[in-house]
């Protein structure tokens, strides 16, 4: 009997135990794995990307475990909501070290659009915990990632490069950059996509400009950044927010905190007086060692409450795409 009566209490504090685990989730899934151990499907980021079937109508998710890919990358435009999630941010690294005067099979230049380690031509791509880097150095012109494709988004990624770090390239293209890190010297963002970067981190490593819009005069939105950080590790007072790659460029800043290597003018006209009439140069709430409203060049804009409500929102930006839910 007492036998029998302590099978029984046994048997009941194993069921409470296991009533008492949390509940497993279920495990992530995947299409297609790529890892260069031969782990996963694929042993490259391009075999994955080759195998996504072409105009695929719903989301192809590619998991890419931790590894430096030293690849040059295309996602053709016929590889549509193609999702990378990489297995951590610092250590799942697509990069090549291609470069503008870098010279092809035939001797000549690669030209900047030629220099990109990553492009994105497919709509509705989203990549989520990966570096994209162009490891050239300082060596002119070396883009990191260049992105044509419509509804593209970056949440928690790195672009890592000097000169022409990130090409926002697609004209009417849609961008949406969260919580990412972008670091370069020259022009590092710059194109003419209208791209929204929100509680991002640019990084300045040494002087010049943090950006240089290309935005169409029939396109109404250029970049805007919410509450990000110019920072760097260049010296104080030299860098620009940004001057006009072309003349009607659009660039505007709102509750922003920028580091002390902000210029107090803050802006640039490329020595083209003229942008200055086309281009729009904004800021809203400016903060930090580098927010200098009463320096800032007389053609620059200090924008209203008002103004940042009625015309800043993501749907207005985005024409009503929504990049989150």
């Amino acid at each position: 009997m007492r036998s029998k009566l302590l099978i029984f209490l046994i048997a009941l504090l194993f069921n409470y135990s296991i009533a008492q685990e949390p509940r497993k989730q279920p495990a992530a899934t995947f299409d297609f794995v790529v890892a260069q151990d031969g782990s996963g499907n694929f042993k490259t980021v391009q075999e994955a990307l080759n195998a996504v079937p072409d105009f695929r109508k719903v989301t192809t998710t590619i998991f890419i475990k931790n590894g430096i890919y030293k690849e040059k990358l295309n996602l053709s435009n016929s590889k549509q909501m193609v999702t990378l999630i990489g297995e951590s941010v610092e250590n799942t690294v697509l990069t090549y070290d291609d470069w503008a005067q870098k010279k092809n099979i035939f001797g000549e230049e690669k030209g900047t659009s030629g220099s990109s380690s990553f492009y994105v031509y497919g709509p509705q791509f989203t990549a989520q915990n990966i570096t994209f880097q162009n490891s050239a150095g300082p060596v002119g012109q070396a883009v990191a990632l260049f992105v044509a494709g419509d509804k593209a988004r970056f949440i928690n990624c790195r672009m890592l490069g000097f000169q022409d770090t990130l090409y926002t390239y697609g004209y009417g293209s849609r961008q949406y950059y969260y919580k990412c890190y972008i670091e370069g010297t020259v022009d590092f963002i710059f194109g003419s996509s209208t791209a929204v970067f929100e509680e991002c981190e640019v990084f300045g490593k040494t002087g010049g400009y943090f950006t240089a819009a290309s935005t169409p005069d029939s396109i109404k939105y250029g970049y805007v950044f919410i509450n990000s950080k110019f920072t760097g590790s260049a010296a104080e007072g030299s860098f620009y927010l940004g001057r006009p790659w072309r003349p009607f460029a659009k660039t505007v800043l709102i509750n922003c905190e920028l580091g002390k290597q902000v210029k107090p003018e803050g802006w640039h006209n490329w020595n083209k007086p003229d942008a200055e009439k086309t281009s729009f140069y904004a800021e809203y709430k400016s903060r930090g060692d580098g927010a200098n409203n009463e320096a800032r060049v007389k053609w620059a804009h200090q924008l209203t409450e008002k103004e940042v409500k009625d015309k800043f929102t993501l749907d207005k930006i985005f024409n009503g795409w929504k990049p989150i839910d």
